[in-house]
């Protein structure tokens, strides 16, 4: 059981903390150049489109990956091509048309998803997304052959994918920045669809790696193939329906949260900028723990092992209890120096970063339940049990509207105030810190349905002793560096974050071993902690 979690967490942490890492420079980057402007503005509401198919299709855990991977992991390769084949063609000529309908209307549905939006920013986010919309069958594919390679436990590539994307906008920006100095015209010109132009060429050439790295595990054929597989195929649709209208309703979330902050001038990008701090350790976490999970889940489901299932899960709910904890209260104590370091410099002015700082700590709080219910979905998934998690996105809706309209001040007209505090942009994210725990809740109880119930006060006891050395620990190492980290320069300030996070971690860790709910061993330790 732990050999498991040591053969994939290492390859698919590595991969994707290259890929983080890539996006920290690629972000510390856009942060000069595009600040809280209407540009980068633009950029985020025309991504929303692409980026909701991307993560109900495309994406890494997404329905359509979940789904390859149920089905294709016990067939042989022949039989796994075959069906990969069938479906690739189906799936992508089906996002091709999506995302023509896209290019042709990007107008409307800029006025849909940002009604409040100045009309200059709108018709910036409309060319953007006109540009981003062959994105869409692009991505589709890519969560194909994401599926397809982890069914045959191949976690690296997909993992380090993104990657590309990141390397491609930086290369852009480098061309801006060296043009910048040229040629006015071609800098003026080339300055609002920057991002959009990126983030399309690096898909292409993400998609290009992944048809190779699928045909090298025999899965795919450079030759034209009619034979049926209505079972399998069957079986994947049945499975990708529910589970993409699930995702989808969830995602709707995002929707209504940009529909609130389009009265706020800026939020989109800064909500951007908050949401890439708290998805970079989220990401290694969630493929990380919720990756490999999926394929052996589905092998030991074919065995009818339960009992194995339920004693990995709660393994995995251990480990995520631990990091998330560990990382909210890391964002706690070090949102100010981090926003300083990585962003504050241009066009990312003092203001830009008290935003930021407000965002970072409402996402770091929402951390745990986020994490949390995604696993239990995957869980859910592995059993093809998919009709609760698409009626609970189907409540999540209605509930996080309506905390949106209490938590950001009810920006709609004669209205008034619902609630006597009035958190602005960051109620949104307080909201789905909300609405994610609720789920959670729900989905744990309602889990003893098909396997084993969880130890929920095991649980609630675990959870309570991590949030005691969490506080302490953030209490402790935020009084240090906040004491010596005022107006410093910019190197003594990458020290003091060291430290700091040095002083928080190292706390953090003890504690959580003297509590006995720590089960991590670090072998220059281990002879403390045995």
């Amino acid at each position: 059981m732990h050999s498991f979690f040591k053969n994939n967490i290492f390859s698919i942490s590595l991969g994707t903390a290259l890929s983080k890492l890539t996006g920290f420079l690629r972000q510390t980057l856009i942060a000069p150049l595009f600040g809280l402007g209407m540009a980068y503005d633009a950029y985020n509401y025309a991504y929303i489109v692409p980026s909701f198919l991307i993560i109900i299709i495309g994406g890494i855990n997404g329905p359509l990956h979940n789904a390859i991977v149920a089905v294709l992991t016990p067939l042989e390769v022949n039989k796994a091509r075959q069906i990969l084949q069938n479906i690739s063609l189906k799936v992508t000529l089906l996002f091709f048309i999506i995302g023509l309908l896209i290019f042709l209307n990007p107008e409307l549905i800029i006025n849909i998803v940002g009604p409040n939006l100045d009309q200059e920013t709108k018709l910036i986010a409309a060319k953007q997304l006109k540009i981003l919309s062959p994105c869409i069958p692009l991505s589709a594919f890519n969560g194909l052959s994401f599926g397809a390679l982890n069914s045959k436990n191949k976690f690296f590539i997909s993992s380090i994918s993104p990657i590309i994307v990141s390397i491609v906008t930086i290369i852009f920006i480098a061309i801006y920045w060296f043009f910048n100095l040229k040629n006015q015209i071609f800098n003026n010109l080339f300055y609002l669809e920057l991002l959009s132009i990126a983030t399309l060429v690096g898909t292409f050439i993400q998609t290009i790696i992944q048809i190779y790295e699928t045909y090298k595990i025999g899965l795919i054929k450079f030759s034209i193939n009619f034979s049926r597989s209505f079972s399998e195929e069957t079986r994947i649709f049945n499975l990708i329906i529910p589970a993409s209208l699930s995702s989808g309703l969830g995602q709707i979330n995002v929707f209504v949260d940009m529909f609130f902050a389009s009265s706020f001038k800026g939020a989109g990008a800064a909500l951007s900028y908050g949401n890439f701090l708290i998805q970079a350790p989220l990401g290694i976490l969630s493929n990380a723990l919720i990756l490999p999970l999926l394929p052996k889940f589905s092998e030991l489901k074919n065995k009818k092992n339960n009992q194995k299932i339920n004693t990995i899960l709660i393994m995995s709910i251990e480990y995520c209890l631990l990091a998330t904890l560990l990382i909210t209260g890391f964002f706690i104590s070090f949102n100010d120096l981090l926003v300083d370091l990585l962003f504050q410099r241009g066009a990312f002015n003092i203001q830009s970063a008290i935003i930021v700082k407000s965002i970072l700590i409402a996402y770091a709080l929402g951390l745990p339940a986020y994490l949390f219910r995604d696993l239990l979905v995957r869980t859910y998934y592995a059993f093809e049990k998919t009709s609760l998690p698409f009626n609970l996105s189907i409540y999540g809706i209605g509930l996080n509207f309506f905390c949106d309209w209490m938590l950001i001040g009810a920006p709609i007209k004669n209205s008034g105030n619902l609630f006597p505090f009035n958190f602005g942009v960051v109620g949104l994210v307080l909201s789905s810190g909300i609405v994610n725990s609720i789920i959670c809740i729900i989905l744990s109880i309602k889990l003893k349905k098909f396997i084993k119930p969880l130890p929920h006060v095991f649980l609630l006891r675990k959870t309570f002793l991590l949030l005691i050395a969490s506080i302490f620990s953030i209490i402790i190492s935020h009084s240090i560096v906040n004491f010596y980290a005022h107006n410093l320069n910019l190197f003594i300030k990458i020290f003091m974050l060291s430290v700091g996070s040095t002083i928080y971690i190292s706390l953090y860790f003890l504690l959580t071993k003297l509590l006995k709910v720590n089960k991590l061993e670090l072998k220059f330790l281990g002879k403390f902690f045995k």
